[in-house]
């Protein structure tokens, strides 16, 4: 526990909580936002199927399907989670080795198959949404798109975040980021 700063005559009053540095912003982004709502759902829902299963001896169906579809929409929104921190994996060897002109040039062809990949997946993902709007998930009497249109959000999340970083890149001249040496993984 930690102390506050004490007034002239005041006593130390201990707290549980102690902000390092106030300047620090904690910065809410959709994509987290629905990431963590979608984990702790999923969550439920497998400890509610392991409870029904095991201790109740009678598993519920629909928790097996459901925590299916939501591992499916996680997926994609954390994708895009990890398009804004850039810590998808990538092979940055040969970037090393290459003059500065080339492994500029390398970024930006990078981030255009990037870009026109993601492009592809959102149109995917909006064609496959309009799609299954005739089939019904197996256990629950809701369409397919229901589980798709979660896929094609993920997808447009991560289209917004890659023109984010696409243009943090071209301001840089597609130059390394400074910042990215320093990244730390929390």
């Amino acid at each position: 526990m930690t102390q506050s700063n004490p007034k002239a005559g005041d006593e130390l009053e201990p707290h549980l909580i102690e902000v390092a540095d106030p300047e620090v912003k904690i910065e809410p982004f959709i994509e987290d936002i629905l990431g963590f709502i979608i984990f702790w759902t999923l969550a439920s829902v497998v400890f509610l199927q392991f409870f029904s299963r095991y201790v109740m001896n009678d598993s519920y169906a629909w928790t097996e399907e459901i925590s299916r579809y939501l591992l499916m929409w996680i997926t994609f929104i954390g994708a895009a989670t990890a398009m804004r921190r850039g810590t998808h994996i990538g092979v940055e060897a040969l970037q090393h080795f290459l003059p500065d002109k080339l492994a500029r040039f390398s970024r930006l062809v990078i981030d255009v198959i990037t870009l026109g990949f993601i492009a592809c997946l959102c149109w995917f993902g909006i064609t496959i949404t309009e799609r299954m709007q005739i089939q019904t998930m197996t256990v629950i009497e809701w369409p397919m798109s229901i589980v798709y249109a979660g896929v094609a959000l993920g997808c447009f999340l991560k289209l917004y975040r890659c023109v984010q970083v696409v243009f943090g890149n071209a301001k840089r001249g597609w130059r390394p980021d400074p910042n990215k040496a320093n990244l730390i993984i929390d």
